[in-house]
């Protein structure tokens, strides 16, 4: 489950344009400020970031979870994920890692700062992502940002994200399509299929 145990030995990326799936802070203890409003936003999220999961799982594609370490600098992915569910957690419960899933720890917003995550990508052979997870507004705002920077294609799907609140929500995503050429159709209404193929034209 870690990226770590996972990474291939060799240096040099790996030719290919192919997708990852970023789930970002979805396991999590929701025990901050604004919570109450943010997790059954996560929840709904989450069962979207479920179907995407499965769907990347069964091509073969990478699924990496990219997510905050509680202030716990010594952790690693499985006491996170066990910490999560020490109480009831439907929402990690749902999307909680698997084995064969990389798994990054980030100590900041952004999923590209201060980790692997630039090495890893190209190692796998990536060109596009799609982001999911929380919140919309922040570290997932923030993670699009730096993918765009590097140039990869990015599907940001409005259902499988969540805010605290609808309007934050909204304003982090326009500003995604506007000023990152992000897609944000929500799965309900663009496949990953028709999202791949529109990225090759």
């Amino acid at each position: 489950m870690d990226s770590q145990d996972k990474q291939p030995a060799a240096t040099s990326p790996r030719s290919g344009d192919g997708p990852a799936l970023l789930i970002l802070d979805m396991v999590n203890c929701f025990d901050f400020e604004g919570a109450e409003a943010l997790e059954p936003r996560a929840l709904e999220a989450a069962r979207r970031i479920d179907r995407l999961r499965q769907e990347f799982r069964a091509h073969g594609w990478p699924v990496v979870y990219v997510n905050d370490n509680f202030g716990e600098w010594h952790s690693e992915a499985s006491k996170l994920v066990r910490r999560a569910l020490e109480k009831d957690n439907p929402v990690t419960e749902m999307v909680r890692p698997e084995h064969d899933d990389f798994f990054i720890i980030k100590p900041q917003f952004s999923g590209f700062y201060a980790t692997n995550l630039p090495v890893l990508l190209p190692q796998l052979g990536v060109s596009k992502l799609v982001l999911s997870g929380i919140a919309t507004d922040i570290c997932v705002l923030f993670t699009a940002a730096d993918a765009h920077m590097r140039e990869y294609d990015l599907w940001v799907p409005e259902d499988a994200v969540a805010a605290e609140s609808d309007e934050r929500g909204r304003w982090a995503l326009e500003i995604m399509a506007q000023s990152m050429g992000a897609e944000t159709a929500a799965t309900s209404q663009k496949s990953l299929g028709e999202w791949l193929a529109a990225c090759t034209q």
